[in-house]
């Protein structure tokens, strides 16, 4: 059964830097890409980071620079640095990946980065 767990969230200060992990079981890790999503109040979730199974990065625009993403494959872990908060990046953080044929999505729980001003 596919299991991701996120953790690393925190109340920070404007500057952070945190750092979000997301624990995944379940599947093959090393062959599929994963992702880092947020969900901001009153805002719908967009995508934040996306890593390939090759390690190639991609990001939105508004973290570029700031965050970045990174995978572990021995820990079957994927990593979410945020530097340079701002309080606009205050949400709930989920990790995300989409295996099996046909694709499923499936979602951590979330974990909460509130960057006060």
């Amino acid at each position: 059964q596919v299991q991701l767990v996120e953790s690393g969230g925190v109340l920070v200060q404007r500057g952070g830097p945190p750092r979000l992990s997301c624990a995944a079981s379940g599947f093959i890790f090393i062959i599929y890409p994963m992702g880092w999503y947020r969900q901001r109040p009153v805002k719908g979730r967009e995508s934040v980071a996306f890593i390939s199974e090759h390690g190639h990065t991609n990001y939105v625009e508004s973290v570029k620079v700031r965050f970045t993403i990174s995978r572990d494959s021995d820990k079957n872990t994927v990593f979410l640095q945020l530097n340079s908060l701002k309080p606009e990046d205050t949400a709930v953080y989920y990790c995300n990946v989409a295996v099996g044929m046909p694709l499923r999505v499936y979602w951590g729980q979330g974990t909460q980065v509130t960057v006060s001003s």
